[in-house]
């Protein structure tokens, strides 16, 4: 087994000081867009069961070239986790809001062929780009740091998906 997983450090921090950034940014220029109308996103095709206030597991056998998305809810706050197989054959995973629209309740993705196009500036992103691609309009990644692979599963802990919520406090 595989195992990739390291304590919080100094790249946590610079992280979460960089959401909260992102998110007082938003506070300042934010939209007045009401938040994300139905369900999980997505083609619909493939509905996941939400997990509740506990680790997203995600199967590596499950995993596609057509994104998933893992619904989570984390103190009473919604979030989804997309998960894709890039051309290289690797596992791609971020968090299903935009880095930039967040805040306006609207930055999230949904697949359309071959591309992620982003609900609120109408962006569209290539599957080859998740959790590599840093900065603007795009997904923001889960990098190998905040996850455990393992040779069946990828795992993003409970306490990881908790911090996150602060970029998903306006999505609906």
């Amino acid at each position: 087994m595989n195992k990739n997983t390291k304590p919080v450090n100094k790249n946590m921090r610079l992280i979460i000081i960089a959401v909260i950034a992102v998110l007082a940014v938003g506070l300042v220029y934010g939209s007045n867009i009401k938040g994300k109308e139905g369900g999980a996103s997505g083609t619909g095709d493939n509905q996941i069961q939400a997990v509740k206030d506990a680790d997203i597991v995600i199967q590596v056998k499950d995993v596609t070239e057509t994104p998933s998305f893992y619904p989570a809810t984390m103190n009473g706050i919604d979030l989804e986790v997309i998960a894709v197989k890039a051309s290289d054959g690797t596992i791609r995973t971020a968090f299903n809001t935009c880095q930039v629209c967040y805040s306006s309740g609207k930055g999230y993705y949904q697949a359309e062929g071959d591309q992620l196009v982003c609900q609120n500036c109408g962006n569209r992103f290539d599957m080859d780009d998740v959790e590599v691609t840093r900065g603007g309009c795009n997904p923001v990644p889960i990098t190998e740091e905040y996850k455990t692979v393992e040779d069946e599963t990828i795992t993003v802990s409970k306490d990881f998906l908790t911090q996150a919520t602060v970029i998903f406090e306006n999505w609906k």
